[in-house]
């Protein structure tokens, strides 16, 4: 064998030996916008998977075998907090029986550190429906949030892999300004409806409503998690025709039987939005959400 040959080959096993000792960080996440966040601060040094889907709603998620397999092999959990997954995180992670993504460890990621929060009750009432004790859940809808969202992720994979901090730092520094960039994008498309009222199906639009100066004042709920009633219906209907309201915003997880029977007393646009990444075939991750329902609603308002 002449002296090249061994070289390359020399060369060949290096590089294998090198790829299949470079660990990748495993990482689950409740939410797909907290799986695209994750990949874009990760880069190639993480392999990311969600449990819940883009049009699922993110309060019920039925727990599976599977969930549990991959959370017993991951090496950083990533969560929305608060109560949002209240109704199945706590039991998955339990059942998993890794030590490294348990609340307080090192692996374990609570994306709502340092956000301010929205709605948060001074007491707990159930008779007002599905109330959030912590406050409003659903703060990724602001995209400002997900610079807070990105900070939090980072930190968790830089703790679980501190040789990759330099990585995760750029591609952090890299998502900031591509927020930044973007929002300038998004409220120049919308500073022409600042102060419009709309109709919510679902008290989940309070973070995306205030960053892009809409006003809700209604829901098509008479109370969160409560279906719409006939009576709440006339309310809408009368709130609709009163306020000169032109649409409906709403989620791909909610009927739109209701919607549907107020658009057609009163003309007002029943539109599907993009709650999270994946909810639609072209909303691919964290910024497609904002692209898409900003187009949504730009084009039904004017």
């Amino acid at each position: 064998m002449n002296f090249m040959k061994r070289i390359s080959i020399v060369a060949l096993f290096a590089f294998i030996f090198f790829h299949a000792n470079a660990k990748t960080i495993k990482v689950v996440t409740t939410l797909t916008d907290l799986k695209s966040i994750t990949e874009l601060i990760g880069g190639d040094k993480v392999s990311v998977t969600s449990i819940a889907t883009g049009y699922q709603n993110p309060h019920f998620v039925d727990p599976k075998p599977s969930y549990i397999i991959s959370l017993s092999n991951a090496d950083m959990y990533v969560t929305i907090g608060l109560d949002l997954e209240a109704g199945w995180s706590p039991q998955l992670l339990a059942s998993s029986r890794n030590t490294k993504i348990q609340k307080g460890s090192a692996g374990y990621v609570d994306a709502s550190e340092g956000i301010g929060l929205f709605q948060v009750p001074t007491a707990a009432n159930r008779a007002e429906g599905d109330i959030h004790i912590f406050g409003n859940p659903h703060y990724w809808l602001d995209p400002l949030n997900g610079k807070v969202i990105a900070r939090n992720i980072a930190n968790g994979l830089e703790r679980v892999d501190p040789s990759n901090k330099a990585t995760y730092e750029a591609n952090l520094q890299t998502f900031y300004k591509n927020i930044d960039d973007k929002m300038k994008e998004w409220q120049a498309k919308m500073a022409p409806f600042k102060g419009t009222k709309i109709i919510a199906y679902h008290n989940e639009w309070v973070y995306f409503e205030k960053r892009f100066g809409l006003q809700i004042v209604d829901f098509m709920e008479p109370k969160p998690g409560i279906p719409p009633t006939p009576s709440q219906l006339v309310k809408v209907i009368n709130e609709i025709k009163s306020n000169n309201i032109k649409v409906i915003i709403s989620s791909p997880y909610f009927s739109t039987s209701s919607s549907d029977v107020v658009s057609k007393q009163t003309g007002v646009k029943a539109l599907t939005m993009a709650t999270s990444t994946g909810a639609f075939p072209s909303v691919k991750n964290y910024f497609d959400v904002f692209d898409y329902d900003i187009n949504q609603l730009t084009a039904a308002l004017k």
